[in-house]
């Protein structure tokens, strides 16, 4: 399925998408600024990095453990908390739409459920069921550091089942400007809780704490 079909947009006339995959420095990957047309772009990172939203502060993870565990500390110029990239364990798209394309929504949580909406419709077509969530965001003690921690408008979570929370697929976040919307989102295809906790600056949450919160994509 498309982005246009799992949006629900005309595909008689179906714009051109530039799909490539960026290969290397997470870093610069980020820093980068796209070009205000629509693209799809896969980042696969060449070292174990640690990648904080925008708002968060390198105090908030703890270095010494970073530096022991040969894990890179950038930023992203979107939202949320952090997010643990280790080579070949989890799938990230950057979905770029610039402004007055079809795809385009001036509602910021409705254009984050089309993003949700397109991974669902992909993991669908894998035997995996999945829910888009179209709530506020549900915070959690550690979603300002931990970003399956939270849960976000338009993110993926597993079905509802009796005695069990959902768990985070897919998580999203966005950065707008006048040209264009950048939509970052990944899964984990291995999910390390002890990791991600012994990341975070004390006090931190035991792997315990983050165990279930995410769900891995096989």
């Amino acid at each position: 399925m498309t982005p246009e079909e799992s949006s629900g947009e005309s595909v008689g006339r179906p714009r051109e998408w530039m799909v490539h995959t960026s290969v290397g420095a997470t870093a610069a990957f980020h820093a980068a600024d796209p070009a205000p047309r629509r693209a799809a772009v896969f980042h696969e990172a060449d070292r174990p990095t640690l990648v904080l939203g925008s708002s968060q502060r390198s105090a908030s993870v703890d270095g010494r453990v970073a530096d022991a565990l040969g894990v890179d500390v950038v930023g992203r110029r979107s939202g949320g908390g952090g997010v643990l990239l280790l080579p070949g364990e989890f799938v990230w798209l950057d979905l770029v739409i610039p402004t007055g394309d079809p795809l385009w929504s001036d509602d910021v949580g409705r254009a984050m459920v089309w993003v949700g909406r397109v991974w669902a419709a992909a993991l669908a077509s894998l035997g995996i069921d999945a829910e888009v969530r179209t709530g506020p965001f549900l915070p959690s003690p550690w979603s300002a550091q931990v970003c399956w921690a939270g849960a976000g408008t338009g993110e993926v979570m597993t079905e509802a089942s009796p005695g069990a929370a959902p768990a985070k697929l897919v998580g999203i976040s966005q950065r707008r400007t006048r040209g264009w919307a950048r939509f970052q989102s990944m899964c984990h295809l291995r999910w390390r809780p002890e990791v991600v906790a012994a990341l975070v600056a004390p006090p931190r949450p035991s792997p315990a704490d983050l165990a279930a919160i995410a769900a891995e994509v096989p």
